[in-house]
């Protein structure tokens, strides 16, 4: 017998180091997984290339041609990261996760960062908050490089926030270039339960006149000093 997933099992279900995966996203059934080795990002010291960080500072720069936005359109940004791709014809998005994860969205646990050109949705990446550590689900790209553009985004307001843990359950090939690593699950445990009654605001709300440009800049300042040694 399946369990029926709620968003507060699904909570749970995170605090003990589970996440759900669909077997397809036609399949109806959820499966609950626990790897050995628990993928883990780096928030201050994400490996960023000459080349994204020009890119993203050109953005901010010039207001364009890209638009980021928070928890603006979550829903879209799940199914855009559930959608066949050619390198990925199935995925473990269904409807059921996409039903649970919009609910704690809407009760502020679960957040999306969006990318835009013009009023196109052309990037993206949506997670789960709980205490101090962030679990980063899903993101996708409509144009080159705008699920990067995201994730720097996402970081910088991570650290801004204060957040200590950022999960990204599995490593692959594509989150090793920004320094993804491995931890045991033992030590993964123990680090997620010194987090999770940590006070965080994902959406900033304190901090009055901070705009995604500042906070981006904030974020590059504080490598700047804090990673490199430069004033």
């Amino acid at each position: 017998m399946q369990l029926v997933m709620t968003p507060e099992l699904l909570i749970e279900a995170y605090k003990q180091g589970l996440f759900p995966m669909a077997y397809s996203g036609k399949s109806t059934y959820i499966h609950w997984l626990c790897p050995e080795e628990r993928g883990q990002l780096p928030i201050e010291e994400l490996h960023i290339s000459k080349s994204l960080k020009k890119t993203v500072l050109n953005n901010i720069k010039r207001g364009g041609p890209y638009r980021i936005t928070i928890n603006k359109s979550f829903e879209r940004v799940m199914r855009e990261c559930a959608a066949a791709r050619e390198d990925r014809p199935e995925t473990w998005i269904n409807e059921v996760i996409i039903e649970v994860y919009c609910a704690l969205h809407k009760h502020g646990q679960a957040h999306s960062i969006e990318v835009w050109e013009g009023e196109q949705l052309v990037g993206g990446i949506y997670g789960v908050s709980l205490g101090g550590a962030f679990f980063g689900e899903s993101m996708f790209s409509r144009k080159s490089n705008t699920s990067k553009i995201a994730l720097v985004h996402l970081c910088a307001r991570l650290w801004k926030a204060g957040y200590l843990i950022f999960d990204t359950q599995f490593v692959n090939d594509h989150l090793l270039q920004f320094g993804a690593y491995e931890v045991s699950h033992c030590d993964y445990i123990e680090n997620l339960n010194a987090v999770l009654k940590k006070q965080t605001d994902f959406m900033l709300s304190g901090a009055q006149g901070l705009n995604e440009a500042t906070l981006v800049r904030e974020y590059f300042e504080m490598r700047k000093k804090h990673l490199y040694g430069e004033n």
